[in-house]
């Protein structure tokens, strides 16, 4: 029986489809509470609108067409935006980098990394044609994706380590009488990147003649960070409300110490379900990599007969499925 007969391909269809909707029911279960607090978040921002303080909704576009502007290869850069389903997300992404990486160098980086895995399992590896495009089209867009991600997150962790002693820097210069904008431009000249570059643009914003509230939001959207987000929100409410904006931003700090404190003790309750899903995710790899050293020509079964690369295929899909939800479950949100 061959094994791409109707009846494995159904059956294989079959545990699929089990598999995604498991992964599917994991993923509704870990981002229930993150639900709950964009929910609340939106509330603020309905109220934030109704006090006149939230942007207009034409900023954010042309913020993104700003950073399309500026950029190095801007007919590249169109060229892939003609494209592009989504296109001021994936420029907001790459902004969050704090690398100076257009849309048009992100857009030749995929093609080229397909074109390579392509050739180097079609031409050397002799996979099928199918499932070398399957898998080129799967590094091509993912590794640039993770890489982007993770160059944002590594720049919002360096950020939001000393944010709160900006604030604190602010609140002594609000204290000690400086204004509000002399107390950002404080910041920017005393405090390390990212944050120190961020606070010298909003300066400079405000410089030019943007406001101080549109300035603000701008970075917002250029960062993307919730404690950043809070700082924003602090500043407009007090804007409009009054107050003493340096107790205000005091609390804050405190809170953003205490929200940072409870991020890494989860992360050090959490270590043990983290490494356990370590090692049971790179388990497989290792023992094929020992086994392809001890007898090469019994691994290579797996590449060389169809019916080992359909097994490599549906492993690799379990696999992925399974990484994926130990990946979320180990996951938490504050």
């Amino acid at each position: 029986m061959s094994v791409f007969d109707p009846v494995t391909i159904a059956l294989f269809t079959g545990v699929m489809f089990v598999f995604v909707c498991i992964g599917l029911a994991m993923h509704a279960m870990v981002l229930k509470p993150r639900a709950s607090i964009e929910a609340r978040a939106a509330v603020v921002g309905r109220r934030l609108r109704d006090l006149g303080v939230a942007r207009r909704s034409g900023d954010r576009s042309e913020l993104s067409a700003k950073r399309l502007d500026a950029s190095l290869t801007p007919l590249l850069d169109r060229l892939v935006m003609r494209f592009l389903p989504r296109k001021l997300m994936l420029i907001d992404r790459l902004a969050r980098t704090g690398r100076n990486i257009s849309v048009g160098t992100y857009g030749a980086i995929n093609v080229i990394l397909f074109g390579l895995v392509f050739l180097a399992l079609f031409k050397v590896a002799g996979f099928s044609g199918l499932l070398s495009l399957a898998v080129g089209v799967v590094v091509g867009l993912g590794v640039p994706h993770k890489f982007v991600g993770w160059q944002a997150e590594r720049r919002t962790k360096a950020f939001n380590d000393i944010f709160p002693d900006a604030i604190d820097l602010m609140v002594r210069g609000l204290r000690s009488g400086l204004p509000v904008t002399e107390s950002l431009a404080s910041v920017g000249q005393e405090m390390a990147d990212p944050v120190g570059r961020e606070f010298r643009l909003i300066t400079d914003a405000i410089k030019f003649g943007t406001t101080l509230e549109k300035a603000l939001w701008d970075a917002s959207d250029r960062l993307g960070i919730q404690e950043f987000k809070f700082f924003v929100i602090s500043l407009s409410v007090q804007k409009e409300t009054g107050g003493n904006l340096g107790e205000t931003l005091a609390n804050l700090s405190d809170i953003l110490r205490r929200r940072h404190q409870m991020k890494l003790k989860i992360k050090a309750m959490s270590s043990e379900a983290r490494a356990s899903a370590m090692i049971l995710g790179s388990l497989p790899f290792i023992m094929f990599g020992i086994i392809f050293l001890l007898n090469t020509d019994y691994a290579m079964e797996l590449f060389t007969d169809s019916r080992g690369r359909a097994m490599l295929v549906a492993v690799l899909l379990i696999m992925g499925t399974g990484i994926l939800v130990m990946r979320k479950m180990v996951r938490f949100e504050i």
